[in-house]
């Protein structure tokens, strides 16, 4: 008989999640201890909230989401990141992942928690909207270019209804991954962050306004390279890529959506061209 158990953060645990990713997941890499203990355990916004389902001993299925403190219209709100989630394929089609789901979206409001946000691609997009009322927000924006990206802070900021509230702390936790490391930078009036793109020999890069940066003890030198990767959303207006041609459909791999939902109802959905977001800002990276 299947029980539902909220996610844990020990080590034994964890070993539990990563062999479930590897029967799930056979080709994915990374899903080790040490990151996950990372993810789950060490980002100074809390530990991580989800839920399993369990046959007994065997872990059947797991869903988690990590902090990720979050501004809507300008104001300071507590939000989450969906991030993974894994179904034993001797379980699948029962329903398990949506079940884990509403179990943490209601645990995750009790504590005050106002919204989560995601990252879906084409084949789970359809899902999170129809069966746990996400808001198909917009496709990320992926983009191939030379240098900075020349974004107006003031205009982004005016236009902005959603972007995470970085803190020196986390993008610190953020840049120590074990699995990818992020390096950040000073250059002018902003902060340069970059990390390597599974695959592909030039790096992902993301920026944000000067003063957003991990502690000097907590920065990596590394050379940047010119020609750069940007996969994220910039507030409509903010920022017209001279430097950054759009990449064509048919090469990207799948289409990457922003999803979005309100736990509270302060604010039930966000407009398309008013959020910020990045790859500092999910796990892909």
């Amino acid at each position: 008989m299947i029980s539902f158990k909220p996610l844990q953060c020990d080590g034994g645990t964890l070993a539990h999640y990563t062999s479930l990713f590897s029967r799930c997941f056979p080709r994915a890499r990374g899903f080790t201890v040490t990151y996950l203990d990372w993810l789950y355990r060490q980002n100074p916004d809390g530990e991580a909230i989800g839920f399993d389902a369990w046959d007994g001993d065997q872990l059947a299925a797991h869903y988690a989401c990590v902090p990720s403190p979050t501004l809507l219209t300008g104001r300071a709100v507590k939000g989450l990141l969906s991030l993974n989630t894994a179904t034993d394929p001797m379980y699948q089609g029962q329903g398990l992942f949506t079940r884990l789901a509403q179990l943490t979206y209601q645990a995750a409001a009790e504590t005050g928690v106002d919204c989560v946000v995601g990252v879906a691609n084409a084949s789970s997009t359809a899902g999170f909207v129809r069966k746990l009322g996400f808001q198909q927000v917009q496709a990320l924006d992926a983009r191939v270019g030379i240098g900075g990206l020349d974004i107006d802070w003031a205009h982004a900021t005016s236009r902005m209804q959603f972007s995470r509230n970085w803190t020196d702390e986390a993008l610190a936790w953020r840049c120590a991954n074990p699995r990818n490391a992020v390096y950040a930078r000073q250059h002018r009036d902003v902060t340069q962050f970059h990390a390597a793109a599974w695959g592909l020999s030039l790096p992902v890069y993301a920026e944000l306004p000067l003063g957003s940066l991990p502690r000097p003890s907590e920065r990596q030198k590394t050379r940047l390279s010119p020609l750069r990767l940007f996969i994220g959303l910039v507030p409509e207006g903010a920022c017209r890529f001279r430097r950054y041609p759009s990449i064509t459909q048919r090469l990207r791999p799948s289409p990457l959506n922003f999803i979005y939902r309100s736990l509270t109802g302060s604010q039930q959905s966000l407009e398309p061209g008013a959020v910020g977001f990045s790859f500092l800002d999910f796990d892909a990276y």
